[in-house]
């Protein structure tokens, strides 16, 4: 029986978010989002080796740079700040906090870190299928949020501008910053 179209869709996400290899793709899918035996291996394996098939022929078109170029550019450019800055950070939000602070804590220059951004698997996902990209973001002293959270969003307001991003976002620590229609394409 071939797989239902919502497990195809969270192949595709998989393997164009550009995170994971073939294996741990199979694995995810037949060992951690499934439990083992609810999918078939052997249509997992032949679907995720199609959707890589795809994605690597759809490569070849793709502009020299690209908007998830620019988005490293700016992770990058953030973390030469002092940000704890991290892509597909866990799951769900709350994993995305705990990779922060097992990043802060695991920090050489911890006293030289200000703050954090991050997306995580769902916020990928969506960006993936075209529905923007957003980010988490604040600083790294939880009793601060409303004070330094604003000044940290607008420091990573400018590095996406700066890389070529385009960001919604109204200035406040309590709304996420968001690249709309992020044109995900990860080599």
């Amino acid at each position: 029986m071939p797989l239902p179209p919502d497990i195809l869709t969270e192949i595709d996400a998989f393997v164009r978010g550009g995170f994971e290899d073939r294996e741990r793709t199979i694995e995810i899918l037949t060992e951690e989002m499934y439990e083992p035996g609810e999918l078939d291996a052997a249509e997992v394996e032949q679907a995720v080796d199609d959707a890589m098939r795809a994605h690597n022929q759809a490569k070849k078109g793709w502009p020299t740079t690209t908007d998830c170029d620019r988005l490293d550019a700016a992770f990058d450019a953030l973390a030469r700040q002092g940000l704890v800055a991290l892509q597909n950070a866990g799951y769900t939000q709350s994993d995305g906090y705990g990779d922060v602070t097992e990043a802060w804590h695991n920090a050489p220059d911890r006293a030289d870190i200000v703050g954090y951004c991050f997306y995580h698997g769902q916020d990928l996902a969506r960006a993936v299928q075209g529905g923007g990209l957003f980010l988490a973001f604040g600083p790294m002293d939880a009793d601060s949020e409303e004070t330094e959270g604003p000044r940290i969003g607008a420091l990573i307001a400018s590095e996406l501008q700066r890389a070529g991003l385009p960001v919604q976002w109204n200035g406040t620590f309590n709304q996420r910053i968001c690249i709309p229609g992020i044109d995900w394409k990860r080599r």
